[in-house]
């Protein structure tokens, strides 16, 4: 993408934003870690229960939700993880419901092993119970006796007089139990229960106080060992309905009323849940684990320092930036052992993860992740190129194909330790044969769009071919290849990818200025409400006015369709203001600001193109508002406006309050935006840093120095994170 040329001359207009502050739930039990005039470190502002509580503000929610209906908004968890970890311990209040976790509820079914916060995962729950507890197994709690850091879960299971702690490495978690009895102690293991069906488990006693097992749930087998420091009384074995049967462990009577469980998990084998656990936990406390998991934070979050901006905006970056590196998650073990898609155990010498969920991440949370960890992209990208041998296509996530611009963008971001070869050959099958990563690719090459059946009376719900979005995206998908293409000096593809790259002109109408879907005979679909949101007809997930702003590789031609810039202005202006009709109801659609919608992801683009009209102002207007108002929101400040989706709404925030958006991700550039903070500094590789000052006391861009010397563009290259240097917004007195 070349960079768009500023006009720094031009008289602009600075729309001014109130900023709101919301109090937020206070984590306490903590030492508060002062650290100089700026007060706590990084770790002490992330407040892990951001994005546990429900959306109840009507007006961001854009409608009435009908009776018992939760909007699919935060979908977070309080609870231990080390950065992008194979395990997650964190609380279950209820199953099915993304995370498990809902800030509203009193009870505690158990504490499950994984989460993503996705409705699936949470496997392997654990509960400790009182002797006289009978089931159905809930521990009740409140908020006033539960803390939480981001390796670190505490709370009084009430009704039981049980105290909680909870903590982790990368595949092991350590469990403690403080009773408030003498005797004999329960622990419960719900295996027949996850967030998705278990279709198998097991559960026995191998030694006077060691048990393992396994829990089976679709594809994954997730092994466990577990060492007690009390000797085990039995096992028994309950049935519990259709929900798959429980086992009660009962643990020999004992004076002490602490137990500590360490358990290791592995998705290879019980033998190397067990190695797993002895090698990174063994002999140690469950102190030294926390401080250790503590260590580990600190020093991942205090690679951006930041001076200036509210107690509430520190603590919503560094919460952000913690959520952003949950997923994806680990799944080989210490001696590199995995489970290869086709159910074969590999060690390929490098670590094995899940795939990225790219439809959401590709547009910020994998370029942070190619910043702030290379290594683990690299490993990232190998795992995904191992699925490709043996499947013959890259994998995807849930729509589109954007692992052409995650691996096209880390490549070009200076990350090359994987086959490039390889994952080239295996991204060209994906853009040009059938029956692979991309549904519909030969009526996309034939016609340059993906048609969409006829569908009588669709509804919110209708399942058809998302035909606009596969084409927008599909076009993004083939400029990121084309990038690559060149890198590989293949200029007949390179060319090909490119041309295809402007197909989403071709869903564009001009008579209506909406990206719109088109029947296969080159019809537009009829009728035809812009405003109507579907979930996969038409658009995924969107309406039209949230995908017609979609070409982050080509914006100057956009503009052009819309008929130039005032048009363009004029349309994009309305995206903001043009009221959300409460009538449209989509539970996967919430946050809105006008049509524009910041509660999902395809449109998360769009408050940045004001910049390709050369108005800055009016961007920096729309993104401090999303900033203040619809992130750490409601009574407790802990709602967000919309899913959290592994991480990409956090990493939209985390960028656009840093000041650089990676606006085409698949290019080593960023967009260049007023930070909130009046300085920051990212720690880089051999002690160079990259400085982002704010000078001036208002939110109007006026000019952007890089390293000293003023720029007339409003991107800056990736070489500064490689390099070091520094940049100053300056804005109008």
């Amino acid at each position: 993408m070349k960079n768009y040329i500023m006009n720094i001359k031009q008289p602009v207009l600075f729309l001014g934003v109130l900023m709101l502050f919301f109090s937020c739930k206070t984590v306490v039990g903590q030492e508060n870690d002062e650290s100089g005039e700026e007060g706590k470190s990084a770790y002490y502002y992330v407040n892990t229960f951001i994005g546990t509580a429900p959306l109840l503000n009507k007006d961001i929610i854009g409608y009435t939700p009908p009776k018992d209906w939760r909007v699919w908004a935060g979908l977070t968890y309080p609870g231990s993880s080390l950065p992008n970890a194979m395990v997650q311990v964190s609380p279950i209040t209820e199953y099915g419901t993304g995370a498990g976790y809902e800030y509203e509820d009193n009870e505690i079914l158990g504490f499950a092993h994984t989460n993503k916060g996705h409705w699936n995962l949470c496997n392997l729950p654990i509960l400790p119970l009182s002797t006289e507890a009978e089931a159905p197994y809930k521990a009740t709690f409140t908020h006033e006796e539960e803390n939480a850091s981001p390796d670190y879960y505490q709370v009084k299971l009430q009704n039981y007089d049980i105290n909680v702690r909870l903590t982790s490495t990368l595949r092991a978690a350590v469990h403690e139990y403080l009773y408030n009895e003498e005797g004999e102690k329960r622990i419960l293991f719900d295996l027949g229960t996850a967030n998705h069906m278990v279709s198998d488990w097991e559960i026995s006693k191998v030694s006077s106080n060691e048990l393992n097992g396994f829990q089976r749930v679709g594809g994954d087998k997730i092994h466990f060992f577990a060492e007690i420091d009390h000797d085990i009384k039995e096992i028994e074995l309950k049935e519990k309905g259709s929900r798959g049967g429980y086992a009660l462990v009962s643990l020999n009577e004992s004076e002490m009323n602490k137990v500590t469980m360490k358990i290791g998990l592995s998705y290879v084998s019980i033998e190397n849940a067990r190695m797993n656990l002895k090698k990174e936990v063994g002999e140690k406390s469950f102190d030294d684990v926390f401080q250790e998991g503590k260590q580990i934070w600190s020093e991942f979050l205090n690679h951006i320092q930041v001076e200036g901006g509210s107690e509430k905006e520190k603590e919503m970056f560094y919460s952000s930036l913690y959520r952003s590196f949950l997923w994806p998650a680990l799944r080989s073990d210490i001696n590199g052992d995995f489970v290869d898609i086709a159910g074969n155990v590999r060690n390929e010498g490098f670590r094995y993860y899940t795939k990225p969920s790219l439809w959401d991440t590709y547009r910020n949370k994998v370029v942070l992740l190619e910043i702030m960890r290379p290594d683990v992209t690299s490993d990232i990208i190998k795992s995904l190129i191992n699925r490709g041998e043996i499947t013959g296509f890259i994998p995807t996530f849930f729509h589109g194909d954007h692992a052409a611009s995650f691996i096209t963008g880390s490549y070009k971001r200076g990350i090359k330790d994987f086959d490039v070869e390889k994952a080239y050959e295996l991204l060209l099958n994906n853009a040009y044969k059938e029956g692979g990563t991309r549904p519909h690719i030969q009526e996309y090459i034939e016609l340059g769009y993906v048609p969409e059946p006829s569908i009588e009376n669709p509804k919110t719900e209708s399942k058809g071919n998302a035909g606009v979005s596969k084409t927008l995206e599909y076009a993004y998908d083939d400029y990121s290849l084309s990038l690559l293409a060149e890198e590989m000096n293949d200029a007949e593809r390179q060319q090909d990818l490119f041309k295809r790259s402007l197909n989403y002109k071709n869903v564009f109408d001009k008579n209506t200025n909406f990206m719109r879907g088109k029947m296969a005979n080159g019809d537009w679909v009829s009728p035809f409400d812009p405003q109507y949101p579907y979930y996969e007809y038409m658009y995924r997930e969107a309406n039209a006015w949230q995908v017609s702003f979609f070409a982050p590789h080509d914006m100057p031609g956009l503009v052009e369709q819309y008929g130039g810039k005032e048009k363009f202005e004029k349309k994009l202006d309305s995206l903001f203001s043009y009221k959300w009709n409460p009538e449209h109801r989509a539970r996967n659609v919430s946050g809105f600001l006008g049509q524009y919608s910041q509660g999902n992801q395809p449109n998360h683009e769009a408050p940045f193109s004001y910049y390709f009209i050369d108005k800055p102002e009016k961007s920096q207007a729309i993104i401090d508002k999303l900033l203040s108002d619809y992130y750490g929101i409601g009574d407790e400040g802990l709602a967000l406006s919309g899913m959290d989706d592994a991480g990409e709404m956090s990493s939209w925030y985390v960028f656009s309050a840093l000041g650089l958006y990676p606006f085409s991700p698949s290019d080593p550039e960023y967009l260049v935006t007023v930070p909130i903070f009046n300085s920051v500094t990212w720690k880089l590789k051999d002690g160079k840093t990259l400085q982002i000052i704010h000078q001036g006391n208002s939110r109007e861009l006026k000019n952007i120095l890089i390293n000293g010397t003023n720029t007339d563009e409003y991107f800056v290259n990736h070489s500064l994170f490689e390099n070091g240097g520094e940049i100053i917004v300056e804005t109008k007195n």
